[in-house]
């Protein structure tokens, strides 16, 4: 299985939810600061890619940072949208968890379960004679 990341935000209720399923079932991670080690513009394209929803899913449209900035997400370029979203992390939905093939966003217990019982490929070798 591919490294799972843990962006969390260690106030919010799913985040802590989270965690203490990762951690209960033995799952590996690497947890990161949502807004201290807010993703990059590659891992940022990397979750989008991850999503079914596309931006709408991970973006918190009922925070109050979302509502003060009174914008049209469908107006910004995708490039745009990822500045802004770098720039205000705040407007992130939590937790998001990669494993970098799977995407989930907030506290999902049975999507939790199905990223636990990835199993990892194994890379086979062949033997030069």
């Amino acid at each position: 299985m591919n490294e799972i990341i843990f962006y969390s935000y260690p106030s919010c209720t799913s985040c802590r939810k989270t965690k203490k399923w990762l951690k209960g079932n033995n799952i590996p991670f690497q947890e990161k600061h949502i807004f201290r080690e807010t993703p990059n513009k590659e891992e940022m394209i990397k979750i989008l890619s991850l999503t079914t929803e596309g931006i709408d899913e991970i973006l918190a449209t009922r925070s109050q940072t979302f509502k003060d900035l009174g914008i049209d997400v469908n107006e910004l370029s995708l490039s745009q949208l990822i500045e802004l979203i770098i720039e205000e992390p705040k407007l992130l939905r939590r937790p998001i968890i990669t494993s970098g093939k799977k995407l989930i966003v907030g506290y999902n217990e049975s999507a939790l379960q199905k990223l636990s019982r990835q199993k990892p490929k194994l890379e086979l070798k062949q033997s030069v004679s």
